[in-house]
């Protein structure tokens, strides 16, 4: 049975680890390993940065999101993104996403001032496309626009 939780800081050394494979896997990065472990430990330091959620089987974490938040003036409440989604190879296809999806999705409620959920993709994922399409979301307001250092 799969169960999503909010991460505890326990979670970090998997949430590490996933984030590393995911560059790779999906842009071929190499991204730095202190930077990435700084990084992830300041969720955990500083809720205001965000949230990170794992879900697990058979107490083995197979799968970790972060939320991170944005005010939106049109509609006077917070939008939940979505971001730095990873499930291990062997779990995929079993639902896993949809039921970390799911979790979220029951964040958004009137009272809890979240509005909604977005996230972000790349164009090239279309696998990631589809399943985002199954859960009922969709691509059709937005194009992603970015500068970084």
């Amino acid at each position: 049975m799969i169960i999503v939780r909010e991460a505890a800081a326990d979670d970090a050394l998997y949430i590490i680890d996933f984030q590393l494979k995911m560059a790779r896997e999906t842009e071929s990065l190499q991204l730095d390993y202190h930077t990435v472990t700084k990084g992830v430990h300041a969720v955990f330091e500083d809720a205001n940065k965000g949230a990170y959620y794992v879900a697990a089987e058979n107490g083995k974490v197979i799968g970790s999101l972060m939320t991170t938040y944005e005010w939106s003036d049109w509609r006077f409440g917070t939008v939940l993104w979505i971001q730095s989604v990873y499930i291990v190879p062997e779990a995929r296809g079993k639902g896993v996403f949809k039921k970390m999806y799911q979790h979220i999705q029951q964040l958004v409620t009137p009272q809890s001032g979240y509005r909604g959920i977005r996230l972000y993709v790349d164009k090239t994922n279309e696998p990631a496309q589809r399943v985002y399409e199954k859960l009922g979301m969709n691509g059709n307001h937005y194009q992603l626009y970015e500068w970084m250092l």
